[in-house]
C-alpha cells in the first residue's frame, strides 16, 4: 500500500487537471504561452500518474482494470473479476 500522502498529492494533482483544463485549452488555442507559465505546474495533465485504485501502486498498473498486477492477479485467483479466468491448456 502506497503512503497516504503520496495517493492524497496525486488526488491534488488529479482536482487542479480537471479545475484548469479548460482555460489550457483556451490558452493553448490562443497561443498566449505567458499565462500558461502563470498557471500551476501541477495542472498540467502531464504531471499525472497512473495508480491502483485499491492499494496506490504506482507500477504494474493495468489501464483496462484500473489496479495493480498484483492486485489484479489476486482478485482473479478469488474469482472477483467477471470473465477471467486462470488460463489452462
Amino acid at each position: 500500500m502506497a503512503k497516504k500522502s503520496v495517493i492524497a498529492r496525486e488526488r491534488k494533482r488529479e482536482r487542479l487537471v480537471a479545475k484548469y483544463a479548460d482555460l489550457r485549452k483556451q490558452l493553448k488555442e490562443a497561443g498566449d504561452y505567458e499565462a500558461l507559465d502563470k498557471l500551476p505546474r501541477n495542472s498540467s495533465k502531464v504531471r499525472l500518474h497512473n495508480r491502483c485504485k485499491l492499494t496506490g501502486r504506482p507500477k504494474g498498473y493495468m489501464r483496462r482494470f484500473g489496479i495493480n498486477r498484483v492486485t489484479f492477479r489476486k482478485m482473479a485467483n478469488e474469482g472477483l473479476i467477471p470473465g477471467i479466468t486462470k488460463a489452462s491448456w
